[in-house]
């Protein structure tokens, strides 16, 4: 009875060994492939942005100024050339930074950076875009040969400086609501303090 028995005990004892080794082992099976998906996980698509406002409204942005870009490009011969190399600067600066907002924003890349103001980023982007589109559209009809590629030029510069004037107005709601909100959330937290210290005092008055 007793070889039986001692057996028993030895395998539960080491069973016993078993599940607390493997609960303390930091070589976990499963650490790794959760690691990888919390690395890529963050770098996909997001849809939902690109059928937003914001989203479509810097598709149409790199659109048209990448259409304007082409037809200043086109302008073989120009004298004085002041207005067409102005506004070539300007298209093509705003082709690149837009574009890269847009992929920055479509991939969800901002979320890797969460100690940059990308409402406020996006906002002075827009702003600025607007300004200078305004100016070398203006320029451009101005100081101009009454050529087709020119007048095309003049014609989407000024359309895209509607589309960036628009982004910049609804730009300019989201910052302030985001002002708003993290203005008001250390006061929210101030009064629950406020109320959670008021309701301790009462409840032991010999703190008084």
């Amino acid at each position: 009875m007793r070889t039986t028995e001692e057996p028993e005990g030895f395998d539960g004892e080491a069973s016993n060994t078993s599940m607390i080794s493997g609960a303390s082992s930091p070589y976990q099976p499963t650490t790794e492939p959760v690691h990888s998906r919390s690395v890529l996980g963050g770098i996909r698509c997001d849809t939902e942005y690109l059928k937003s406002y914001f989203g479509i409204l810097k598709m149409v942005e790199v659109v048209l100024s990448l259409i304007g870009f082409i037809c200043i490009e086109t302008i073989m011969m120009c004298s004085p050339c002041g207005g067409v190399y102005f506004f070539e600067f300007v298209s093509c600066s705003a082709i690149v930074v837009t574009g890269v907002l847009l992929l920055i924003f479509s991939l969800n890349l901002h979320t890797k950076v969460p100690h940059v103001n990308w409402s406020l980023t996006d906002l002075v982007n827009t702003a600025t875009s607007t300004f200078f589109f305004f100016l070398s559209s203006l320029v451009l009809a101005c100081i101009n040969h009454n050529t087709g590629a020119e007048i095309a030029a003049v014609i989407f510069g000024f359309l895209v400086t509607g589309v960036y004037g628009i982004n910049t107005f609804l730009a300019v709601r989201r910052w302030r609501r985001g002002n708003g909100s993290q203005g008001a959330a250390p006061t929210s937290e101030y009064m629950r303090a406020r109320t959670a210290s008021r309701g301790e005092m009462e409840a032991r008055p010999e703190l008084a």
